[in-house]
């Protein structure tokens, strides 16, 4: 099992999961992070320090939010690792509460 980055965190990025991490599973893109599924080792500390709930336990994953298995683990080969909370983007307080964000997804 494998924690997910779902669309959520899309166009919010508020990076406090990074800091958690003990082993910098995390990739960053231009307007979200992912989680690479072959290092992340389950410890759960990321899911709870999320601020708009966007972390999910792969088997507790909504049905809605299935296909961002694929995409973290796609993603996660593209972009770069980050281990240090950076700053999230000016507007990610106005993308808090907006759901159906999947189409803002910039690769």
């Amino acid at each position: 099992m494998t924690f997910v980055v779902t669309e959520n965190c899309i166009k919010c990025k508020y990076m406090d999961c990074v800091e958690v991490c003990p082993v910098d599973c995390f990739y960053e893109g231009p307007n979200m992070l992912v989680i690479h599924p072959d290092e992340c080792i389950d410890c759960a500390l990321c899911e709870s320090e999320c601020p708009v709930e966007a972390i999910y336990a792969e088997d507790e994953l909504p049905e809605k939010q299935q296909a961002f298995i694929e995409i973290n683990a796609e993603l996660a080969d593209m972009w770069p690792n980050i281990t240090e909370t950076g700053t999230p983007p000016a507007d990610a307080d106005d993308w808090k509460e907006v759901s159906d964000k999947r189409d803002l997804l910039e690769r």
